[in-house]
């Protein structure tokens, strides 16, 4: 059974509320704000609620936002709940705050020894099926948080400074340490428009051309490429890798993205945004 306006503006409400408790830092109890909720529902289940909650998750990336975590992005929403969404967050002045103050917040690359359980699966690329289009719709929010955390070149570099210990241990790991030692961070060391940011090594001693990514939030959230990268991806595709960090301010996580870009993500092909949903 479909959802109500009213079921629908009563979830969104609630997952906005936890999205701003959590970006601003602040605890709050999901178990707590569901049996607070299903008063307001009409009999749905735990099960339909957690479902509907990763529906949101998607809506909110479209939207350019952080989502929640523990709610993975689930897309094929219905477009009810995406113009809800939308016209909820519009009114949310603390949420804007707590985003942005989350999206510019400085990073340190954390000093870490054991990266035995860094590795992440990748996500899935999802198949997405559109409903009738709505052209007003996703199309009145002021701010993109994803790009402008995209744009903190603090975030960046310290993502950028983990991998370069990454690599290192990886290498190690192998039994490599002459190729260990010869991890360089191409960024810093030679400059932007490489197309990649950190030279490491296979074992066999072929170059690995890393891009690195970073946000503080989910595994699940889109990035952006640059024209030169994708590129790259595409002309390197032997020897370049992306690597994903996520989670980062917390437990620092990745997933490897080898080969050319476009067979992992849909790609936006204006503002190469790179997404699974």
């Amino acid at each position: 059974m479909d959802w109500s306006r009213e079921e629908v503006e009563a979830i969104v409400a609630d997952y906005l509320q936890m999205l701003t408790l959590e970006l601003a830092g602040q605890s709050y109890n999901k178990t707590e704000h569901r049996r607070r909720l299903q008063g307001k529902l009409d009999d749905r289940s735990d099960s339909s609620i957690e479902f509907k909650h990763s529906n949101i998750s998607a809506a909110m990336i479209d939207l350019g936002f952080p989502y929640i975590r523990g709610y993975q992005p689930r897309s094929n929403y219905q477009t009810l709940l995406g113009i809800v969404a939308e016209e909820q967050v519009r009114g949310k002045t603390t949420l804007d705050q707590a985003a942005l103050a989350a999206v510019h917040q400085p990073a340190v690359a954390p000093v870490q020894t054991d990266f035995k359980n860094v590795k992440s699966d990748a996500p899935k690329r999802q198949h997405k099926i559109t409903e009738s289009a709505n052209p007003l719709f996703f199309r009145a929010v002021k701010r993109d948080y994803l790009e402008r955390e995209a744009q903190n070149r603090s975030l960046g570099l310290a993502g950028e400074e983990f991998v370069v210990q990454f690599e290192h241990w990886r290498l190690i790991e192998l039994g490599q340490h002459r190729l260990a030692d010869k991890v360089d961070h191409v960024s810093q060391s030679k400059g932007d428009g490489l197309g990649y940011d950190v030279l490491s090594f296979e074992s066999n001693g072929k170059e690995r051309l890393i891009e690195v990514k970073t946000t503080t939030f989910g595994r699940d959230t889109p990035f952006f490429v640059s024209r030169g990268e994708f590129a790259l991806s595409q002309g390197a595709k032997d020897q370049f890798h992306l690597y994903r960090l996520f989670d980062f301010r917390k437990t620092p996580r990745l997933f490897d993205l080898p080969g050319a870009l476009d067979q992992h993500c849909r790609l936006d092909p204006v503002t190469y945004r790179a997404s699974f949903g």
